[in-house]
This record gives structure tokens, C-alpha cells and sequence, in this order.
């Protein structure tokens, strides 16, 4: 399977404490953490057995997104970016799709700049927050 359009790193911290610094790793970048949906409980509240610890994150750095939205408003199909942590096994694991992939898909080379930018800003916030 070709995963060249997802970024992955392992956290050495449950979902729970990874959440946690990640949240606070991103408010480091002027990146707000919009909405969480906790996966196994909210597919439990509809009837669903899924009890794998999972959380995905919608995240956003207003200034980016207003940069790439004014630039081009199909952009709004792939915001707010999204974050996932979950567990794997017995690891704890942070991934999320390459903004550059994302934008990559609109064919608008001017977009790439900003998108790199929020790549590496989020790429750095899951790098810290998984660092013990």
C-alpha cells in the first residue's frame, strides 16, 4: 500500500497524554484544536462494538487558511486538516494526510508554499508531542 501521502510516527504515550501534547504543541504554532471526536464512543453510542482507543482532531491556523481559501476555494474541501492518534497493537500512533498531497490534487501550484508550510508546522507539532 502506497502511504507516501500520510504522515505516521509512533508516540510512546497513551492516545489520551499524545492528545494532550499534541493539542499543546500546536497551540505552539498558532494551530487550534477545533473539534476531537472520540471514535469508540461515539460508534458505541450508536450500537457499534469498535473499543480500539481512537481520536481525530480537526485542526486549523486561521492565517493559513484564510491564505490558500482566498487563493482558491476548493481548498475547503480538505479543511479543517485532521489528525489522528490511535492505538495499533500495543503502539500509539499519530498520522495525518500531507497537506501537499491534499492540495497537490487541485492541479494550483500556487497553493504548494502555504501547504508546505502547514505541513512542516504540523509535521514539527506531531514530532514534538511524541518526543519523550
Amino acid at each position: 500500500m502506497n502511504l507516501d501521502w500520510v504522515y505516521v510516527k509512533d508516540s510512546p504515550y497513551s492516545v489520551d497524554e499524545t492528545v494532550h501534547r499534541l493539542s499543546e504543541a500546536l497551540k505552539a504554532r498558532q494551530f487550534g484544536v477545533l473539534w476531537q471526536m472520540d471514535v469508540p464512543g461515539t460508534l458505541q453510542a450508536k450500537g457499534m462494538p469498535f473499543s480500539t482507543p481512537y481520536r481525530i482532531l480537526e485542526v486549523c491556523n486561521p492565517k493559513a487558511a484564510n491564505e490558500v481559501l482566498s487563493q482558491n476555494l476548493q481548498v475547503g474541501y480538505f479543511l479543517p486538516c485532521k489528525i489522528a492518534v490511535y492505538e495499533e497493537g500495543e503502539k500509539t500512533k499519530v498520522a495525518l494526510p500531507k497537506p501537499t498531497s491534499l492540495i497537490g490534487w487541485l492541479g494550483d501550484p500556487a497553493l504548494h508554499p502555504v501547504a508546505a508550510r502547514v505541513e512542516e508546522a504540523l509535521e514539527d507539532a506531531v514530532a514534538e508531542a511524541v518526543h519523550p
